[in-house]
């Protein structure tokens, strides 16, 4: 079992950008970000757009436990690199408490994560494994299906961002921020990308070297938290989502 583990989680197609898998992910992301909140909405009972808020909530979440486990059985879990010490794992990690408990706070701070890094994830995916291996589906599920998953919980449960939630999200972004660091320094790792550039091809080649990088990050990702907050609010006022 752990050799057949292994040389599956090791072989694989290189992820392309741009290519067709890459095409088919975006293509796929806008129309169930537009179309699975308006279809529960429109043509759901509450009891069924509940499942289905459940079932999503439910696929990004065991992405990781799954990919934890794989690296367990392959003997080649690393400290250094298999940690929900990503931005977007231990959001994955979190959905549950926001969505399914409806804790507000924890769900303020995931629309303003998860939207912001929306771009960065759809445009320059940091993924090398391409279509059909499982840490294609694992990155997808884990970015592009949270981001749908909150604009589902915004749109069909009524859980509203709000400009406090805004602050709250920028500070837990900072405690994550050095709560990696520390991690890094502890592991040698590069956790949340603070120690070092992606691999590949990404927004934070655009932002400067190390580590003004960081603090050109900081700042951007302001600017993203007040875009998708008035792009929640153009659509709200627009269309009269939520009342």
């Amino acid at each position: 079992m752990q050799s057949i583990v292994s040389d599956y989680l090791n072989n694989f197609e290189p992820f392309q950008l741009f290519g067709l898998s890459h095409w088919v992910s975006i293509i796929l992301f806008f129309f169930l970000l537009f179309f699975l909140p308006w279809f529960a909405k429109n043509h759901l009972s509450p009891k069924h757009q509940k499942t289905l808020g459940t079932l999503l909530v439910s696929i990004v979440f065991i992405n990781y436990p799954i990919w934890a486990i794989l690296e367990l059985i392959a003997d080649s879990f690393d400290y250094k690199l298999h940690l929900p010490l990503h931005l977007c794992r231990f959001a994955n990690l979190l959905l549950p408490i926001a969505i399914i408990f409806r804790n507000i706070f924890i769900f303020q701070i995931l629309f303003y994560w998860g939207l912001s890094a929306m771009f960065q994830a759809i445009f320059t995916p940091d993924i090398t494994h391409d279509f059909p291996h499982f840490h294609y589906f694992r990155y997808f599920a884990g970015h592009h299906l949270l981001v749908i998953t909150v604009v589902y919980a915004v749109f069909v449960y009524g859980m509203k961002p709000t400009l406090n939630g805004m602050k709250h999200s920028f500070i837990a972004l900072n405690i994550f921020l050095i709560i990696s660091f520390i991690f890094n320094k502890i592991l040698d790792a590069n956790y949340f990308w603070i120690m070092g550039k992606p691999p590949v091809s990404s927004l934070l080649d655009f932002m400067g070297p190390w580590p003004w990088y960081i603090l050109t990050a900081e700042l951007v990702a302001l600017l993203h938290f007040i875009f998708v907050y008035k792009l929640y609010k153009f659509f709200n006022n627009k269309f009269k989502l939520i009342h």
